[in-house]
């Protein structure tokens, strides 16, 4: 299949102004999560990528800073309108602009850049495997040492990851930045070791065509507004959200995964000091 994609990327950040040009192990976030995309798309035929900023509405404007990087580093940039209102209103901006249109867009947020270039591959195949899914995410099923990593991170990013229920159907049942569900008895349990009943979300989101025109077209989903987690406008719309289970590398692990804080990027600091860089 065509597939293209794209990388939201925002200069200002509420909670993390200027993210996508912060610097994490001496090379930009953004840069880290190009190369990602670029070793993806090297992997695979009919696949490229892109990234998608805000219209800078003056010269010297923030988004402008990261259109100035992007052509400086070789980097395909395209503008978006400043009205879109997620991440992936944004990569449907750019697929709708396109003249030969892409069958699967792929949402890679840019401020990802611990994403596993194998986590896109499997998301990608799972259109081809399973022709039904109209929207795909991954997921990661978190043991019960993770599950405490990703409890004490919360104590300073509270809303930082996201947690899943995943239905036998394989596909989701609910998001939230809240960890779902909830554990009685939650110390025997934790005794017997092996994973817990917790999965972890893994913000990377795959979408025919068609599937992101209507998110695009749709209003916010009321819980949606309360979590502000867009793939639940799905969920509330009726149309199924595919999980697809990974398993991070060696070193690597589901407590830090996006930078959403500078204590985020503290985090991802010691992570790729400690384990080592996804790309050799």
């Amino acid at each position: 299949m065509k597939s293209l994609i794209v990388i939201p990327a925002r200069f200002g950040s509420k909670r993390f102004p200027g993210k996508p040009l912060a610097e994490l192990c001496g090379k930009a976030i953004l840069q880290r999560v190009w190369d990602i995309a670029d070793a993806v798309c090297r992997s695979r035929e009919e696949c490229e990528a892109v990234v998608a900023t805000e219209e800078p509405e003056r010269p010297g404007e923030c988004s402008a800073l990261i259109i100035d990087y992007c052509q400086k580093h070789n980097i395909p940039v395209e503008i978006t309108p400043s009205s879109c209102r997620s991440g992936s209103d944004r990569v449907w901006a750019v697929a709708a602009a396109r003249k030969e249109r892409p069958e699967v867009l792929l949402n890679l947020q840019g401020d990802n850049p611990l994403c596993p270039p194998q986590f896109i591959s499997a998301l990608l195949d799972a259109f081809d495997n399973h022709p039904e899914t109209q929207v795909a995410t991954p997921f990661t099923r978190l043991d019960w040492q993770a599950l405490a990593a990703l409890r004490e991170s919360k104590k300073d990013s509270p809303f930082s990851g996201t947690t899943v229920i995943v239905g036998n159907d394989g596909n989701a049942k609910w998001f939230s930045k809240n960890i779902i569900p909830a554990i009685r008895g939650e110390e025997k349990l934790a005794a017997n070791g092996g994973f817990s009943p917790v999965c972890r979300h893994v913000g990377l989101y795959a979408y025919k065509f068609a599937a992101l025109a209507y998110f695009s077209q749709s209003s916010l989903g009321e819980y949606e507004k309360f979590e502000q987690l867009e793939q639940l406008r799905f969920i509330e719309n009726g149309i199924p959200v595919r999980m697809v289970e990974v398993s991070y590398p060696a070193g690597y692990d589901a407590a830090t995964s996006g930078v959403d804080s500078p204590e985020d990027l503290v985090r991802a600091e010691k992570l790729i000091l400690k384990a080592g860089e996804l790309l050799k």
